[in-house]
């Protein structure tokens, strides 16, 4: 697969309301066709969410959204744009960092939570010292991390019920 060079496609979702920001490094291919986060249908992010906060799963980008802001939460990447090959984040290279400062100056976040290794490696090394907030690492829901149960990712995704 060709490595291709790609912009975030869409905007983060927020409210003035948004205590915790769920970091990912860059939307997928199938993400970026459905245009919005954690678009592929094997991806157990929404999955987990609805389970963590006892809510109906999200069928479509308006109940998502509403799932997310509901809670309290931000959704958006680390990255506004970067090389990659499909949607392996281990094919990153050139990697340019978001502007959190809107997000940050427009909410009330005051928690980043990143999406597997490579969101924590890439907020830590070009984020973290603009940002002023640590991340923790939440493991990636991705149809590709199988190795993490289900029941591995509730537990872990619980945190962000706190």
């Amino acid at each position: 697969m060709l490595t291709e060079l790609i912009r975030h496609p869409f905007p983060p979702l927020y409210s003035p309301d948004s205590r915790k920001l769920i970091l990912g490094t860059m939307p997928s291919p199938v993400s970026r066709k459905n245009q919005f986060y954690y678009g592929h249908p094997q991806n157990r992010f929404w999955k987990v969410l609805s389970i963590v906060f006892q809510a109906p799963f999200p069928e479509n980008s308006k109940e998502k959204e509403k799932l997310i802001l509901s809670q309290k939460l931000a959704l958006w990447d680390v990255l506004s744009s970067c090389k990659i090959s499909g949607a392996s984040d281990s094919t990153i290279n050139e990697p340019e960092a978001n502007d959190f400062s809107k997000i940050l100056n427009d909410s009330s976040i005051t928690a980043v939570f990143c999406t597997g290794r490579k969101a924590f490696d890439l907020y830590n090394n070009l984020c973290r010292d603009r940002t002023g907030i640590d991340s923790v690492l939440l493991p990636s829901t991705s149809p590709a991390n199988q190795r993490v149960s289900f029941d591995y990712l509730v537990n872990a995704y619980r945190v962000l019920a706190r």
